[in-house]
């Protein structure tokens, strides 16, 4: 039974991210104003950066599975390494457009604010996280991973509480508050999880 909630959480977030990537790219399917009609007018006025932004921010959800991937690490480094690249390429690219959207959201300051701060932690901790993986402090590494891990796993969470949001609070406030909740819940989880790896006795396995 010990070794079976683990295992529900792998699958479950695997099955999570997978979905929700695939789901994210309907816009190619149904167009930008009936699958996403909230954000639309970001396709008008600022078009490289929304098509940067919805583009790529599932393919970082997508791999973001593979990097966690604790065989794939083991057996195949050079591949490991390879779907990081692409990761960070994608949360570059994808970051710096969500930034820009954030500072031209017509949904008020307050949302403006969390999208922002989101888009600038998750370039922010990918970069470090590379940047020590670059140096060869892996320890280091995987705790940054795991909070970049952590603000891209936000696509997921956004939309687990938008339509609840919307249907209890109204589209206004529910975005507002969305905003903030997609990812600052998720950010205080992994650092509790770092917070209870660095306790965890030396052998005794994550």
């Amino acid at each position: 039974m010990s070794g079976l909630m683990p295992r529900f959480r792998s699958a479950l977030i695997w099955v999570s991210c997978l979905l929700i990537a695939l789901a994210s790219w309907r816009f190619l399917l149904l167009g930008v104003e009936l699958s996403m009609p909230f954000v639309a007018y970001h396709a008008l006025e600022r078009p490289l950066a929304f098509y940067a932004h919805i583009g790529l921010a599932p393919v970082a959800l997508a791999l973001l599975p593979f990097q966690f991937w604790r065989g794939l690490r083991q057996r195949r480094p050079g591949l490991h390494r390879w779907l990081g690249r692409g990761y960070g390429l994608a949360i570059l690219m994808s970051g710096l457009g969500g930034l820009v959207l954030a500072i031209g959201s017509t949904s008020g300051a307050v949302p403006a604010l969390g999208f922002g701060a989101l888009a600038l932690l998750w370039l922010g901790t990918t970069g470090r996280g590379i940047w020590l993986a670059m140096r060869g402090r892996m320890t280091e590494h995987r705790a940054w991973m795991i909070r970049s891990g952590a603000l891209t796993f936000a696509a997921v969470t956004l939309r687990l509480y938008l339509p609840f949001l919307f249907a209890t609070l109204g589209e206004d406030l529910g975005y507002t508050i969305v905003a903030w909740a997609c990812w600052l819940p998720n950010l205080v989880v992994a650092e509790a999880i770092l917070r209870r790896n660095r306790k965890r006795p030396v052998g005794q396995p994550a």
